[in-house]
């Protein structure tokens, strides 16, 4: 496992021709996740092209891409839209992931001592962008650690689940922590994760990662009016 970039998100300067597929279903992903294309808007795929300085080709196979993360819906006569999620289907699906991760707490912790240490290290990063108040990047570092916790329980079934409810869960994670007491006690958790970890302790890890995913629907329901509608 490779340490990612110090920020943790992708640059934001013109895009090279080789990585272009890549970089624009990274924009227009971060577009969604971050609230600038909001649920059940229509993406105008003209205007996103003149945005991002590229034709309509790349951001027509990207939007595929994000429909088949469950990001954006393609819908006869209107195209792509940003898919809208009930607050069961949030919460079912926060559910989910809180048993996977409960899971991997556990068995990341038996996990080689370099991995833990790049799990420590992405941890660290992290604070110093909530410190800065930083939070794209901290979201995007936040993502890593979930996924390289995942990862250290070394279970290809789990990781293959995960990431499949990951991407669809992305932008209702982001808006958890919109709210500065909300960021805070997240930002807690997170250390009691790392504390736990760095123990070799495998049921205060798997009970730490459990409650961060439990405790993640009343901030987005607070955060985004969502209790009866949708996120």
């Amino acid at each position: 496992m490779t340490l990612p970039p110090e920020d943790g998100r992708p640059p934001t300067g013109p895009i090279a021709r080789p990585s272009l597929h890549d970089e624009v279903v990274t924009r227009l992903r971060d577009m969604i996740v971050e609230g600038r294309l909001k649920p059940a808007q229509r993406i105008a795929e003209l205007e996103v092209a003149k945005a991002l300085g590229v034709s309509r080709t790349p951001v027509r196979e990207a939007l595929k891409v994000l429909a088949s993360e469950g990001l954006v819906e393609l819908l006869p006569l209107r195209g792509a839209v940003v898919r809208a999620f009930t607050a069961k289907d949030a919460q079912d699906m926060l559910a989910m992931i809180g048993l996977l991760e409960e899971y991997a707490g556990r068995a990341a912790c038996a996990a080689g001592d370099g991995e833990i240490a790049v799990i420590v290290a992405l941890h660290q990063r992290m604070r110093r962008h909530y410190e800065r108040r930083e939070r794209p990047e901290y979201f995007a570092l936040n993502q890593q650690i979930h996924n390289a916790i995942v990862e250290a329980a070394h279970n290809a079934t789990l990781s293959m689940l995960h990431a499949n409810l990951r991407a669809r869960m992305r932008r209702i994670r982001y808006i958890g922590n919109e709210a500065p007491a909300n960021w805070e006690a997240a930002m807690a958790e997170h250390e009691e994760m790392i504390a736990a970890l760095t123990a070799r302790d495998g049921e205060r890890a798997a009970r730490a990662m459990r409650a961060h995913i439990a405790n993640t629907w009343p901030r987005v329901a607070a955060t985004a009016g969502a209790a009866d509608g949708t996120v």
